[in-house]
């Protein structure tokens, strides 16, 4: 159970922070790169979510997508430090990969194929789901980084996760146009 009591402790003031596990880092070191990057990300659904209330099975979604970017930020916190902890490390599950890709098919099922690229747009909602493909992206190029860095691990679930999600928040775009009646289609030389 988290419990904050103070927000501010003093104790990031020389640039460093304290994983989950224990250890110190600087706040420029890749793993907190990747977990704050996740964190806005998440931030980004959030802004999104406020454009889809009205697509109850929509939004929905993307309630429970915050929710596991909390559990995959936790999992990203606490890196096997090599000694037994004194609990179970929260870590993202292959059971919320699936998850995931039930709710792509299940979106994209109401979907037209492309013919086209989709430029981001369109929708409040669709462009805010843009918005947070990209940084979803952006987080998933620094936890791969991370994982191919010497001595640092990243679960194969967490790094499924996060491709998924983009891919999840693509679909989730066309959707929120119209069910991708209204997309903003990229017209190759268009303004030549």
């Amino acid at each position: 159970m988290v419990k904050l009591n103070k927000i501010y402790t003093k104790t990031g003031d020389n640039g460093t922070t304290g994983l989950v596990s224990g250890p110190r880092r600087l706040k420029h070191d890749l793993r907190v790169e990747a977990y704050g990057t996740v964190d806005e990300t998440n931030s980004s659904v959030g802004l999104a979510r406020l454009h889809t209330t009205a697509a109850e099975e929509l939004d929905a979604m993307l309630a429970r997508i915050q929710n596991d970017l909390f559990d995959l930020g936790a999992d990203l916190a606490a890196p096997d430090v090599g000694e037994a902890l004194k609990y179970e490390p929260l870590r993202i599950v292959d059971a919320q990969v699936t998850r995931l890709e039930g709710e792509i098919d299940r979106l994209n099922a109401a979907l037209s194929p492309l013919t086209s690229f989709v430029l981001p747009g369109g929708t409040p909602a669709a462009a805010y789901l843009h918005l947070a493909r990209t940084v979803a992206r952006r987080a998933e190029r620094l936890m791969v980084a991370l994982s191919r860095s010497e001595g640092e691990e990243v679960s194969d679930a967490a790094l499924k996760y996060i491709n998924r999600l983009s891919d999840f928040l693509f679909v989730a775009a066309r959707f929120a146009n119209d069910r991708g009646t209204i997309d903003v289609l990229w017209v190759p030389g268009k303004n030549r």
